[in-house]
Parts: structure tokens; C-alpha cells; sequence
């Protein structure tokens, strides 16, 4: 994603075509993010208030599974040259990450 990410932005390319669909296929669900602002953004709330959201203390980004796995990607990151170097090595890094990683992070 290229650009600053605007809260109507966030909406419309992650949780409504993704994280939505995703929701209304779980029942009981609840949906995590952090405090970031597209996050808190009135648009994106407008659009989550239909789903169960995981309340979220500021400045905590312990709480959160994806901010490990985030910093296990970073620390195995090497340079890269270019935006699409960096976007290859991100998804094989991504496509490689060990699911026990990140099954001890949820459990």
C-alpha cells in the first residue's frame, strides 16, 4: 500500500472487503486493532460498529500478536534496494513465518 493511510482509505481496502466477509463468517468473533489513526478514524468506526471489537488500551503495542510477528520480520529483514525488493522479500519472509510463532503468540 502506497500513500498515507486515511481512515476512508483503511476501510475501504481492509475491513470491508476482508475483515467483514471474515467477521460475518465466525459468530462470536471479535475483531483486535490497535489505536492507530485510520483506527480510530469515525469512518472506520462507523463501519465496525456492526461487529464485536477488542476494546484497546493506548500505547500498547505488547498487546498485540501482529506487533511480534511484525518485529520477528523486521529482525530477519535484509536491505533492500527498491520498494518492490522490499515488497518480495515481505511476502517470502511473510509466506515462511513458522505458524507455531504465531499459535504460542494467540494461545
Amino acid at each position: 500500500m502506497r500513500g498515507t493511510l486515511t481512515g476512508q482509505r483503511y476501510v475501504d481496502d481492509i475491513p470491508r472487503p476482508h475483515v467483514g466477509p471474515f467477521l460475518n463468517g465466525l459468530p462470536g468473533a471479535i475483531f483486535q486493532q490497535d489505536n492507530a489513526r485510520p483506527h480510530t478514524a469515525r469512518v472506520t468506526q462507523d463501519f465496525l460498529r456492526h461487529f464485536k471489537t477488542l476494546p484497546w488500551p493506548a500505547r500498547c503495542p505488547d498487546l498485540s500478536p501482529v506487533e511480534h510477528v511484525g518485529d520477528q520480520l523486521k529482525r530477519q529483514m535484509p536491505s533492500c534496494h527498491s520498494v518492490h525488493d522490499l515488497e518480495l522479500v515481505v511476502q517470502d519472509l511473510w509466506a515462511h513465518l513458522p505458524q507455531d510463532n504465531i499459535r504460542c503468540l494467540i494461545n
